[in-house]
């Protein structure tokens, strides 16, 4: 494993739904990633969200139904998904080192998850960088640390 890879990841649903892009470098990444033994994970809310979003994310992606149904499957079994029982009591601390403010909660999740597990985010939202809690890792950074081009 390369030095500076961290061993488990919180992966932010942006990341998840370029998963489905074609030619996706998040996508080979995900592989990468696993293949080098980081174990990646995401609140469980973000399956239901992709789900949720099938029809947007089928006509972005440019897939049809099967390859969407292929390409979840895949994701369900790279991203361990965890519930939020799991990180409920440290959603307002997260609240606190969120970025975008108290109002907005979209993103305490990932933070919460990070802080009861004590693991890092891989988000490409340059606004994640703006607190010192939780380490951040952007794609461009992953890429660098993998030896992999984008």
């Amino acid at each position: 494993m390369p030095k500076e890879l961290p061993k488990i990841l919180i992966v932010d649903a942006s990341i998840l739904f370029s998963f489905f892009m074609k030619h996706s470098t998040r996508r080979k990444m995900v592989e990468e990633l696993s293949e080098f033994g980081c174990k990646l994970i995401s609140p469980k809310f973000v399956f239901k969200e992709l789900s949720d979003k099938r029809e947007r994310i089928k006509k972005f992606g440019e897939l049809n139904e099967l390859a969407f149904a292929f390409l979840f499957s895949l994701l369900d079994r790279k991203i361990e998904s965890f519930s939020d029982e799991v990180y409920n009591k440290f959603l307002p601390d997260a609240n606190k080192i969120s970025p975008h403010g108290k109002d907005v909660t979209k993103d305490d999740p990932y933070f919460a998850l990070a802080l009861a597990l004590n693991c890092a985010v891989w988000s490409d939202e340059k606004a994640f960088k703006k607190q010192s809690k939780v380490k951040v890792f952007t794609t461009s950074e992953l890429l660098k640390e993998l030896g992999l081009k984008k």
